[in-house]
């Protein structure tokens, strides 16, 4: 069952004040500092769309607290995909889908990149696959949208600024609504 714009409304209301996992921010705060940091970067409607919404999946299933922890990948990039379809094209999709393995290929391609990951990021990357191989790196960066979910998750790693002020939730849906499907 897709989601509306509404639900997604919904969804940051009901949830985005859940702590986003080891960081000084909320999952709402998070998702508007990505988005906004998308904004600042001239980027699409469609991209910061996905900035907006690459960690929604994490609200979409409650397995509480530090799920890496407990040694839990979520995968909550392929989580949040159903739920989407129907509302985005591919290229929202696809940058929220690779937003996770952009992370393995940074730290494949940036030598100094693994050291700046936060520590759950870290305990998520070995949960997720751990860092790419050459071969690996090469076949990821091909892919349709890969390019995007870099630029994604450069705006994640960066978006867990304690009061940061950021536009509104309704500002950044305004856009995902400019680039939905059938708009």
């Amino acid at each position: 069952m897709a989601l509306t714009l509404d639900d997604i409304e919904h969804l940051f209301v009901k949830r985005g004040h859940e702590q986003y996992t080891g960081e000084p921010v909320t999952q709402l705060e998070h998702a508007l500092q990505t988005a906004w940091l998308a904004e600042q970067a001239s980027e699409s409607d469609a991209l910061v769309t996905a900035a907006l919404l690459h960690d929604l999946g994490h609200l979409l299933h409650d397995l509480g607290a530090s799920p890496t922890v407990q040694g839990v990948d979520d995968v909550h990039q392929y989580r949040v995909l159903p739920f989407l379809r129907g509302l985005f094209g591919d290229d929202v999709q696809d940058a929220i889908k690779l937003h996770v393995d952009a992370k393995r290929y940074l730290c494949a391609t940036r030598p100094d990149y693994v050291s700046g990951l936060s520590d759950d990021s870290r305990r998520s990357l070995a949960l997720q696959g751990g860092i790419f191989s050459a071969a690996q790196a090469q076949a990821f960066i091909g892919q349709p949208g890969a390019q995007a979910a870099v630029r994604v998750r450069i705006w994640d790693d960066l978006a867990k600024a304690e009061g940061l002020a950021t536009p509104p939730l309704r500002h950044f849906l305004d856009r995902a609504r400019r680039c939905a499907l059938g708009a």
